[in-house]
């Protein structure tokens, strides 16, 4: 291993698996970046049901290349109780366990977090078997990571750098009960270093008690070479966009669904792609079809990739409907696309979206949403793409993420 890369291990509550590929992919994105100037592991742990067990063999034969894109390994471990895969993916070297879920919760806890000491047993060695220890431990979303990285410092004497993802700190949520709340502050505390991706959420953090003299924003990643500005546009009617999980009390895909009512009552043309799946994608269709939308709305289910690019690139606007939010990455995939933004005024989006890349409207207010898209849709030509994608390339690109990831692992 290059002395100069020093090697870092990702502690992931949330990250793209087998049963969901989305799920925390900005953390990945964060994982990738960093691997362009270090040598990453990422440990992952998840919880299952599945009775089955893929085909294994075992990961120490398999040799770890940096230019391989995947090589696939896994082995059980105590009765089938625990599976590893082990994969190389995008030059992060990725560890996934699989548990199964236990009825009581005690035991599910102590589960957990065997999985994670044998996901940073495996990292500790490469693919050839030889050592490599760890020189920081990044955990990314509290509280559990933040405990197992604790007592890795007392035990291993590995310092850790925390970033947070999560909004339940944020004002209406919940960030309750009082061993949490002492487990928390116990782990920010003893980091060497906290970030979050918005700097509303690092106050919202603080107001809570959870003290560290040096906290930081650390900016989500953007594909910029997959994302783009399409030069062959001419929408009639104009193409608006929305992306979310399908988790309508966070979204509020149907306060937007009533919005673009109200707007259709007016008279107004347009065409609304839902790009996304999760647990209320059923319930929104239907509450489309009861609001007789099916003629204004079209749900595509989860794209990825370029295929989300692509919808991106030839849509007029982004909208965003939520009640409550951090930074959606889905903003900034849009101002790289040279789309400005419609978007409820929540979380750190102002930090990013002004009256020159869009509209903001108060939250849980359907006819203020209502009101910006309709001028959205009269003045989407206004904005020039080429300044909306500059917003984006300098700060949210990979290597520019990778660069400031790398001077605080330096610090």
């Amino acid at each position: 291993m290059n002395k100069e890369r020093k090697h870092i291990v990702f502690l992931a509550r949330w990250y793209p698996h087998r049963y969901d590929p989305m799920f925390g992919l900005f953390v990945q994105r964060h994982a990738e970046a960093a691997a362009l100037f270090n040598d990453i592991t990422v440990v992952y742990c998840q919880q299952t049901t599945d009775n089955g067990q893929q085909t294994c063999r075992d990961v120490s034969t398999i040799p770890m290349n940096n230019k391989q894109d995947i090589v696939a390994a896994s082995m059980h471990h105590n009765k089938n109780n625990f599976e590893i895969v082990r994969t190389l993916e995008n030059n992060v070297d990725t560890i996934r366990i699989y548990y199964k879920k236990p009825k009581n919760k005690i035991l599910s806890l102590l589960r957990f977090y065997r999985a994670n000491m044998i996901g940073l047993r495996l990292g500790r060695k490469d693919g050839r078997g030889e050592p490599r220890p760890y020189d920081l431990i990044h955990v990314h979303i509290l509280t559990r990571l933040g405990v197992v990285a604790w007592i890795q410092k007392l035990l291993h004497k590995t310092p850790y750098i925390i970033t947070e993802h999560w909004s339940r700190y944020l004002p209406g949520n919940d960030f309750g009960g009082f061993i949490r709340k002492l487990a928390t502050k116990i782990v920010v505390r003893n980091a060497k270093l906290v970030t979050t991706v918005t700097e509303n959420l690092a106050k919202a953090m603080q107001n809570h008690g959870l003290k560290n003299d040096n906290y930081v924003v650390l900016p989500n990643v953007v594909n910029l070479d997959m994302f783009h500005i399409s030069e062959k546009k001419n929408n009639t009617p104009c193409k608006i966009i929305h992306v979310s999980c399908f988790e309508d009390k966070s979204k509020n895909i149907s306060g937007l669904l009533e919005s673009l009512k109200i707007i259709e009552q007016k008279g107004i043309d347009f065409q609304c792609t839902l790009i996304g799946d999760g647990m209320d994608f059923d319930l929104m269709k239907t509450k489309a079809e009861e609001l007789q939308l099916i003629n204004k709305v079209s749900f595509t289910g989860l794209l990825e990739g370029q295929k989300l690019a692509d919808e991106l690139a030839y849509g007029d606007f982004l909208v965003l409907s939520s009640n409550y939010e951090n930074m959606p990455v889905v903003i900034l995939e849009a101002l790289a696309s040279g789309l400005p933004v419609v978007s409820t005024n929540v979380g750190g989006i102002k930090e990013m979206i002004d009256e020159t890349k869009g509209i903001l409207v108060e939250p849980r207010n359907k006819e203020a949403l209502a009101e910006a898209i309709i001028k959205m849709i009269k003045t989407h030509n206004e904005y020039d793409p080429n300044y909306l994608r500059k917003s984006v390339i300098e700060k949210y690109g990979y290597e520019s993420v990778g660069k400031f990831l790398d001077s605080i692992y330096n610090k």
